[in-house]
């Protein structure tokens, strides 16, 4: 079982079966409930700190979604709210939400969008957190659970080389103790089991977002594809230019259509059947480190006519027996405008409420075995997937994790 570990403790300890962060502190993260006005923060499922807030009032509402804290400042004047004072000031968006302290944290909204705290406990939360951490703001209270599911990664097994005879000249430091232990083809006597874990366990964790492919991704691949036919489409960047427009019309023409510069359904079909390329993908897989995007790839949606929701997933507690970790999510209500609906042919709504929809939504996702290693060979504690059809949204961009924001039901 889980342990609860106070303040104090969380920030000092390190458990020798688990490992832990690269600072050494434990993967936490902040649930704020805006029906309950509440901030609770997590180590996994385990509850560690809890405070009322004061959320944004009618008219600036607070967004709900997924974050990450991307600056923290111990006072901080707002650029927007005639300087007011903003103390132990965590930034979650560049639009201008943060948590921070306030000597008003009546038990409503009465905020300008950020989430106030009482400046106590606002101090004891920025000494706890670091950039990066996340923060999940819902409109009901939702609390993190563990949650198992073959999909869901796991660290990339260690190599080991295997020596057979082999003689290994001793450091200066084991000369005096004893023989020298090496791995070999042979079975070895027992012994305690060394940990199976990676030797760059420092690493910064991934963001990991698995969404719907958009007019983006689908520009890239055909400029790719337009490359590959020898039709100049310049780097596949996913931005129609004049280039690749013009490389679009010029295959038109000699496919004896009218030149419009335009990647319609058709016409992507035949430039792929052209390319002897398969269809699309209808997902993309994206990968951040540090607040810089690292690479994605295409991964296919089995259902798309389905929504997939919004869901949250945080990996931490690696085993240093088995190397294994734990995953813990959330899963967030979100109404998908009818627009984006349309575009993206979803007909049937997704229930954050139902049994199991964090894992359900899981068996949908399919990937190429090599993308799953490239993925489980940087996976470190602290790693985050979101699963959302919200894709890259304005507030996802330069010096940033991946913020999903979702939208309520309109009641």
């Amino acid at each position: 079982m889980r342990s609860t570990l106070g303040l104090g403790l969380l920030l000092l300890a390190v458990a020798s079966t688990t490992v832990q962060a690269a600072d050494g502190k434990a993967p936490l993260q902040i649930v704020v409930s805006k029906d309950k006005q509440s901030l609770v923060v997590y180590d996994g499922d385990t509850v560690v700190a809890t405070s009322k807030v004061s959320s944004g009032k009618r008219g600036h509402e607070t967004p709900t979604g997924i974050f990450s804290i991307l600056e923290k400042s111990r006072y901080h004047e707002s650029n927007i709210y005639s300087n007011a004072p903003m103390p132990f000031m965590q930034r979650l968006t560049w639009s201008g939400i943060a948590l921070h302290a306030s000597n008003s944290v009546p038990a409503h909204p009465a905020s300008h969008g950020c989430v106030r705290l009482p400046n106590a406990f606002a101090k004891t939360l920025f000494k706890l957190t670091e950039r990066g951490l996340h923060v999940v703001i819902s409109d009901r209270q939702i609390a993190p659970q563990a949650v198992s599911h073959p999909f869901l990664f796991q660290p990339a097994a260690p190599e080991q080389q295997l020596l057979s005879d082999a003689t290994l000249r001793p450091a200066m430091s084991q000369v005096a103790s004893g023989a020298v232990e090496v791995a070999m083809s042979e079975p070895a006597p027992p012994s305690p089991a060394a940990p199976a874990v990676r030797a760059d366990d420092t690493r910064a964790p991934i963001r990991i977002l698995i969404t719907r492919r958009g007019p983006r991704e689908l520009a890239l691949d055909a400029q790719a594809a337009l490359n590959t036919l020898g039709y100049d489409a310049g780097v596949p960047d996913g931005a129609l230019g004049s280039r690749s427009i013009a490389a679009i019309r010029a295959f038109e023409l000699a496919e004896g259509r009218e030149p419009k510069g335009r990647l319609t359904p058709d016409l992507v079909d035949v430039l792929f059947r052209k390319a002897n390329l398969p269809p699309p993908a209808n997902g993309q897989l994206l990968v951040r480190r540090d607040f810089a995007p690292l690479f994605e790839a295409p991964v296919t949606i089995a259902e798309p006519d389905v929504a997939l929701g919004a869901h949250f997933y945080q990996f931490q507690d690696i085993d240093a027996a088995t190397g294994k970790g734990s995953w813990f999510s959330l899963s967030l209500d979100n109404t998908i405008p009818k627009g984006m609906k349309a575009r993206l042919g979803i007909t049937v709504d997704d229930d954050a409420l139902a049994y199991n929809a964090a894992t359900r939504v899981l068996d949908r996702i399919q990937m190429t075995d090599a993308l799953r290693e490239k993925v489980e060979d940087l996976l470190a504690p602290g790693s985050s997937l979101t699963v959302s059809d919200m894709g890259l949204g304005p507030e996802t961009g330069r010096g940033t994790d991946f913020v999903t924001i979702t939208h309520p039901a309109k009641g």
